[in-house]
């Protein structure tokens, strides 16, 4: 039996040293360039769980790398997952006018601004990875470009995107809204545990367990958040919620219901947890992570 970790000073420790370097990478030039410097700093600053950061350090840890580089790593998958959020945002996507109990960045800036912040920290996060600081092995920098690029992109979070929007015309199976799910939610939850196995260089045999690990973290997440958003308070949530059942689209609770909902939830955690026996006591915080995945209220 392994010891229980509470989440939250880690949550909170990781969100404070997340916000820290993004203020140093994205401080403000004094030219014309000023209020997209601004507006990127807002949409990666202030708010957000920092669950994926955390993940890319808790995995990288379980191979003993060096904090600063696995920080640089984490860096980049939150840019990635901030530019994807101020893009669901806009208008011609989800139309919302808050997140993380604020206005989205389109609203606190306007539309222009806000899809340059997201191209900017797009970019940036390749910059970051290419790096030196990253790793002095420039194998494991490639290796850490593709995979981020392959789980953003048409096989990834884009692709996952793009099948979210047909999802509002059309009815998606319980397969088809899986598969939708790993591609927009899984694809850089999946990345978060194979940056460490790249960065710690692990056997192929040691990714494979987490793989599967992140394949059943991504999935319960993704239901947690459809019950959040079937039955959570939007004051918590700092966002809108009963959203995907105004749009009519299908969701893992219209098609499970509620219970079985929950219930499938708590039995990817425990298959989740079940890949990280190998890992031993090293594994805890990714264990609390999984649990922490299925309690939260926002």
């Amino acid at each position: 039996m392994h010891a229980h970790v509470d989440i939250q000073p880690a949550l909170k420790a990781t969100a404070e040293l997340i916000d820290e370097r993004f203020d140093r990478l994205l401080e403000s030039p004094d030219d014309a360039r000023r209020i997209l410097y601004d507006a990127t700093r807002y949409a990666v600053t202030g708010g957000g769980k920092r669950l994926r950061p955390l993940l890319v350090m808790s995995a990288c840890d379980l191979f003993n790398v060096d904090r600063e580089r696995s920080v640089r790593v984490a860096l980049a998958v939150e840019a990635v997952h901030c530019y994807s959020l101020v893009h669901d945002d806009l208008p011609c996507m989800d139309d919302d006018d808050l997140r993380r109990g604020r206005p989205t960045t389109h609203k606190a800036y306007n539309e222009a601004t806000a899809v340059l912040a997201g191209d900017a920290l797009l970019t940036l996060a390749f910059e970051i990875l290419a790096d030196d600081a990253t790793h002095e092995d420039p194998r494991v920098r490639v290796d850490l470009v593709t995979a981020l690029a392959q789980c953003s992109g048409l096989q990834g979070m884009v692709g996952g995107q793009a099948m979210d929007i047909a999802a509002e015309t059309s009815t998606f199976d319980l397969q088809a809204t899986t598969r939708l799910q790993q591609l927009k939610t899984g694809a850089l939850i999946s990345f978060c545990l194979e940056a460490g196995g790249i960065m710690g260089k692990a056997s192929p045999d040691v990714r494979l367990h987490l793989k599967g690990y992140a394949h059943d973290l991504g999935l319960a997440f993704q239901i947690a958040d459809d019950l959040l958003d079937a039955e959570g308070d939007s004051a918590t949530a700092g966002k809108k919620l009963q959203k995907d059942a105004a749009a009519g689209k299908s969701t893992f609770v219209s098609l499970l219901g509620n219970d079985r909902a929950r219930q499938q939830a708590g039995m990817l955690v425990d298959q989740a947890i079940a890949h990280l026996a190998s890992f031993g006591e090293s594994a805890n915080v990714l264990r609390a992570i999984a649990r922490f995945t299925i309690a939260r209220d926002h």
